[in-house]
């Protein structure tokens, strides 16, 4: 039996949350006008999703105040705590090098910008240090597979810009620019795709995208680069070998990285 597609305004919902929790809407939500063009709905299915976020308690709606965050659900980052189930990434970073020069990248932009508190807890920086954020889009034959957005320290990503990045992976640029990297902390979950990931993707707003973010590491442990990364999943397939380590009873699990697939 298939299922009945989720109301638009649900979807509009599901995508507004999304952001949210993503520390999108710090200075407050756009407004009802502003989301009317950007999902081309009427005005009635804008505030049914509003309503909706209010209802939970993640937005405050006031006259004359417009809409502003009042909660939302903590992003977590791994700082080497036990509650994180993780996997041996070996192999990884040699076959995200290995995508890298298998496919063609669009830069979007590349710029320096001051560190969020997001981006700088991952990054053990400090909030408004310098960063640089770069935007690509990834494409095979069969057209785009992948938005990534990047953040590498600045005193690391001084040696490359816009064109190294067109023309390299940004793992082979953190090399030639001195890093020795280490190890990297990949999660892999999902995102529905807002009306800027659909148009870069080529997929329809609300399509469920495979979202994977990565935290690498040098060599003496200090994050170099803070990855996040949305994949078109009828096109990228990531696959992983579990093996259990001790007896029946354990819960110890070392995993193998059999590589990422894509068409």
């Amino acid at each position: 039996m298939s299922q009945m597609p989720l109301p638009k305004y649900h979807q509009i919902y599901l995508l507004l949350c999304e952001q949210l929790a993503e520390g999108r809407f710090e200075g407050g939500l756009p407004g009802e006008f502003a989301l009317m063009e950007e999902f081309g709905v009427a005005r009635v299915t804008v505030r049914r999703a509003l309503e909706k976020m209010a209802a939970e308690g993640l937005i405050s709606r006031e006259p004359g105040r417009g809409t502003r965050p009042i909660g939302r659900p903590p992003v977590s980052i791994d700082q080497g705590g036990h509650d994180v189930q993780r996997a041996n990434l070996g192999g990884l970073l040699e076959n995200l090098v290995s995508m890298g020069l298998r496919t063609s990248v669009r830069v979007i932009d590349v710029q320096t910008v001051t560190a969020s508190a997001s981006v700088a807890a991952a990054l053990q920086l400090k909030p408004g240090d310098a960063v640089q954020k770069a935007v690509r889009v990834r494409s095979t034959r069969e057209g785009p597979l992948s938005h990534i957005t990047t953040y590498v320290p600045a005193d690391v990503a001084r040696r490359f810009g816009r064109r190294e990045l067109a023309r390299k992976p940004i793992l082979v640029l953190l090399e030639e620019a001195g890093v020795q990297v280490g190890r990297a902390h990949q999660t892999i979950t999902a995102k529905l795709a807002d009306a800027a990931l659909a148009q870069h993707l080529d997929v329809s707003v609300g399509s469920a995208l495979l979202a994977v973010r990565r935290l690498v590491y040098d060599v003496n442990e200090r994050p170099v680069q803070w990855l996040h990364g949305l994949y078109r999943p009828d096109r990228y397939t990531y696959e992983m070998q579990l093996s259990r380590v001790g007896g029946i009873d354990a819960k110890v699990w070392v995993s193998k990285e059999l590589g990422a697939q894509f068409t």
